[in-house]
């Protein structure tokens, strides 16, 4: 089995190499490794620095969106399973291992920062909680989408899955999870949903408050279009 692993990574040159770090020791064997690169900074020339023969890379200085850059990644995988994390390593290779070890009879393995079993590291503030439930709710409500957290950055999936939406997929931005998983709600694969510890990692540029009110229009957005 090999399995193909897509980074998004936007602006990330602070905390990219401590991800690429922590993924490459732990998989060492029948793995790739697909860093998406974007923005203005030095994120490329830190990706560069790594010398791992499975390492590979694409910049796009171009922002069209983590949605973008995760269908694009993986639509250049080439591993039977493929699976995508954030840069930022707030879910650690470990809790990747672990997913993949859920992936047997499924379809696909989400991570799940809202199931009994899960650890969020620190707690997260009231406001956050708040965006996340309400979006959540939102998506039950709209897309009749079972899973306590569709937003959780950690994926796993069989390549058949993926590849048999992958070409209808729009979304560019932080819904794209929510219309992959719609998709392959409707096309009849299963996802499993599994608790997981995520670390709420310092460094990010993303406004909470700003991005609720866009997701949310997405959202509405996305719902009338699939």
């Amino acid at each position: 089995m090999k399995l193909s692993i897509v980074i998004p990574a936007f602006n990330e040159e602070k905390r990219i190499a401590k991800t690429l770090d922590d993924y490459l020791s732990t998989f060492l064997k029948n793995c790739e490794i697909i860093v998406m690169i974007g923005g203005e900074d030095h994120t490329l020339d830190v990706v560069k620095n790594f010398r791992y023969k499975n390492l590979k890379f694409f910049y796009n200085k171009e922002d069209r969106g983590k949605g973008w850059a995760v269908r694009k990644g993986l639509s250049m995988a080439k591993g039977d399973i493929i699976a995508y994390v954030d840069a930022d390593d707030a879910t650690r290779a470990k809790e990747l291992k672990k997913l993949i070890a859920n992936i047997k009879g499924y379809d696909g393995v989400i991570a799940s920062r809202w199931m009994k079993g899960s650890k969020l590291v620190p707690k997260q503030t009231l406001g956050r909680r708040l965006a996340s439930r309400t979006f959540n709710f939102l998506t039950r409500l709209m897309f009749g989408l079972r899973y306590n957290d569709t937003q959780c950055g950690a994926k796993v999936f069989r390549k058949e899955a993926v590849q048999s939406v992958l070409g209808d997929m729009r979304s560019e931005g932080f819904v794209f999870d929510v219309e992959l998983l719609y998709r392959l709600k409707r096309n009849g694969f299963v996802v499993k949903e599994v608790p997981t510890e995520w670390h709420d990692m310092e460094g990010s540029s993303v406004s909470v408050a700003k991005e609720m009110v866009r997701m949310l229009f997405s959202l509405v957005k996305l719902r009338y279009s699939v």
